[in-house]
């Protein structure tokens, strides 16, 4: 396993820091309430960022999801990659990848993806989808949906005609909204392995966005302790702090370097839904816990909602409940590896 990053990795990591470093400030984060930042996707878009996704892979996806995360950018961008751009460059025919992914390149088209527990949609013979998703993310950014039947089967649906929108908030500000399918005109989206394959993308995709919201939790919380002073010394040199702070530290690796495995696995064309399970879990499970040391290491600052280091606490406790339980991905896992898959 390499984990090293390519030149053109690495530029467009650096890139989308500089991007988000600059646009994704406190000020603007605060205009945008609960919603996203539509001049910041624009920029994203303009600067081939989302486009390049395609030819980067899923490692570096994981890459640039990192950078949102650290700033927790309000934009669609791990949702339309992974359910949009990587899935229909692997699993799309050569006219739906000719027709939708310059689109999704220049962000006039965004797609998100609703995976709903088995029996929620069917689909009828002729791709008309029914049935309700109670919370997809960035639906109300988005302009298609990416569903999966009562079969696992994976269809792409425009918003509109038979496919309503309401919108629903989150913990974090994901712009979601509940989806109701009444007869919604849909195309078929790859075949046998497209759901598995897309599902797991997604887990990992996820992971490395919560592997950023926990590094720049971190890192505020080690910039407050190392200025704040107690008693005549900085918190930073109390014995309790810097434990509390390693352990953080070390939770977010383990999210990073298991993200970066399943990610890498993939581009390799190699076995990997148990390695995004386990990134799954990580991200799950030590990102709620380094979410709330950032939070508790700033005190009482911690505490106040407009805080910066408040919105981490936020995003990482969505993605905690979006990637699922740790019990329930640990049982999934446990079947995958008992069947041999």
């Amino acid at each position: 396993m390499d984990f090293t990053p390519t030149e053109a990795q690495t530029e467009a990591r650096d890139l989308a820091a500089r991007v988000f470093g600059d646009l994704s400030t406190h000020e603007r984060l605060r205009a945008a309430g609960t919603g996203s930042d539509p001049e910041l996707w624009k920029v994203l878009c303009a600067a081939g960022l989302v486009g390049a996704v395609t030819d980067l892979g899923l490692l570096g996806l994981v890459l640039l999801l990192e950078e949102q995360g650290r700033t927790t950018a309000q934009v669609p961008y791990a949702a339309s990659c992974v359910y949009g751009l990587l899935a229909l460059a692997a699993h799309g025919t050569p006219e739906q990848r000719d027709r939708l992914l310059p689109a999704l390149a220049d962000g006039s088209t965004v797609v998100t993806g609703a995976f709903p527990a088995q029996g929620a949609v069917r689909a009828s013979a002729s791709g008309e989808l029914t049935g309700v998703v109670p919370v997809v993310p960035w639906l109300r950014d988005a302009t298609h949906v990416l569903v999966a039947d009562t079969e696992r089967r994976l269809w792409l649906a425009p918003l509109g005609r038979g496919a309503d929108v309401t919108a629903v908030e989150l913990t974090a500000p994901w712009s979601a909204g509940r989806l109701t399918l009444d007869g919604a005109p849909a195309e078929p989206l790859g075949g046998q392995g497209a759901h598995a394959d897309v599902l797991a993308s997604a887990r990992t995709a996820f992971a490395g966005l919560q592997a950023g919201v926990c590094a720049g939790s971190l890192a505020r919380a080690v910039a407050h302790v190392g200025g704040r002073e107690q008693f005549g010394r900085p918190l930073a040199t109390r014995q309790a702090v810097q434990l509390r702070a390693a352990d953080a530290h070390m939770d977010t690796e383990a999210i990073r370097v298991t993200a970066y495995e399943a990610a890498w696995r993939r581009d390799a064309g190699l076995p990997y839904a148990t390695h995004a399970l386990t990134a799954a879990w990580w991200a799950s499970e030590a990102g709620q816990r380094v979410v709330h040391t950032g939070q508790h290491l700033h005190g009482g600052a911690g505490a106040d909602l407009d805080h910066p280091v408040h919105r981490h606490f936020l995003w990482g406790r969505q993605l905690d409940a979006y990637l699922g339980c740790g019990p329930e991905l640990l049982e999934e896992l446990g079947e995958l590896i008992a069947h041999g898959e």
